[in-house]
């Protein structure tokens, strides 16, 4: 409990400063500067501001950390999950529609011997599901870094939002499966003495059991299917915008920028950053909508990517004349 209350304590802290800045009072514009000196990057930060400042292109270190750290919880957790699930008995294979859809699906067996509950075994199991959603985000996200986006050499973001971004890919992963991640560390632990302690020759092999790693996903509740569809849906229109934003720059040296169209660039100004926020909405759709850490997680995507669809949408505004007027900053018709 003590990282579950960590994790919640960092996001409530990320989120408070933002929520603050945003409330319309004259004592509060110093501080509504502020924020927004260290949260600038890209096109909406000045080329002469480079104090405390690192090259923009440095994103690419968010998705090498995400992926690499995503990568280590999934397989572990995921592990974990198949280790203290019993193998699926072939009835429970065709079971009815509507135990599924009450919740009362044995595919998750409870035997005397195993002291986990069932309850708790289909939480880890679901734990496995949403960082298999965040390893698609964060393998799609690095892959478009290295060949859809061309960062300017002036681009630049402050060192602040750097460590904020390093912060971000560390505990929203973590977020998902911070309730069992001691269980999963002990679980791991105890087969790293083991395999000290009997060393490589003497480790009992057995052959990989794929069907037994992903039988029980096919049985999850279906509002984790929804909570997928959901994030299918954000994952599609990000890409689409992404690459929408990476043809707009023939190449690194070209510092000019042009009014973006297409996709969800006809009603928001930062649609890439709508589409993030219905992609972490997939991920608490998943999570049941009860996990207060996933819903705390899901608020700093909202407020943080808020704060930064405003001020991009103030500079289209200010440097096009041309710009549609008829945009949103971020949700259509909205705001």
């Amino acid at each position: 409990m003590m990282l579950v209350t960590l994790l919640r304590t960092a996001w409530i802290s990320g989120i408070l400063p933002i929520l603050l800045a945003c409330i319309p009072s004259p004592k509060l514009d110093a501080f509504h500067d502020l924020l927004l000196g260290v949260a600038k990057r890209g096109k909406i930060m000045h080329s002469s501001s480079r104090k405390f400042t690192v090259p923009q292109r440095f994103f690419i270190h968010f998705y090498i950390l995400a992926v690499i750290w995503t990568s280590i919880l999934l397989a572990t957790t995921w592990h974990y999950a198949y280790k203290i699930t019993p193998a699926v008995s072939e009835p429970s294979l065709y079971s009815s529609i509507a135990s599924h859809l009450t919740g009362s699906s044995n595919v998750f067996p409870l035997h005397k011997s195993d002291p986990s509950s069932i309850e708790q075994k289909y939480r880890v199991w679901q734990s496995v599901f949403m960082l298999l959603l965040m390893e698609a985000q964060v393998l799609r996200r690095l892959l478009e870094t290295i060949y859809v986006f061309k960062y300017s050499p002036s681009a630049r973001m402050h060192i602040f939002g750097y460590l904020t971004g390093l912060f971000f890919y560390t505990a929203a992963p973590l977020s998902l499966c911070c309730k069992y991640a001691s269980e999963v560390f002990k679980f791991v632990a105890d087969l790293v003495v083991e395999f000290v302690i009997k060393g490589k020759d003497r480790m009992q092999v057995t052959e990989f059991d794929w069907w037994g790693h992903v039988n029980p996903l096919l049985h999850l509740r279906w509002y984790m299917w929804i909570g997928g569809a959901v994030f299918l849906w954000g994952w599609i229109h990000q890409y689409r915008c992404h690459a929408i934003l990476g043809s707009l720059r023939e190449n690194e040296q070209d510092d000019d920028y042009s009014i973006p169209h297409g996709d969800w660039f006809q009603y928001v100004s930062s649609p890439h950053y709508l589409a993030e926020i219905v992609i972490y909405a997939g991920v608490v759709i998943a999570s049941g909508c009860s996990d207060v850490t996933i819903w705390l997680l899901f608020g700093f995507v909202v407020t943080n990517l808020a704060f930064a669809a405003t001020e991009t949408h103030k500079w289209y505004v200010q440097k096009f004349d041309n710009y549609p007027r008829d945009r949103s900053a971020i949700v259509p018709f909205v705001y």
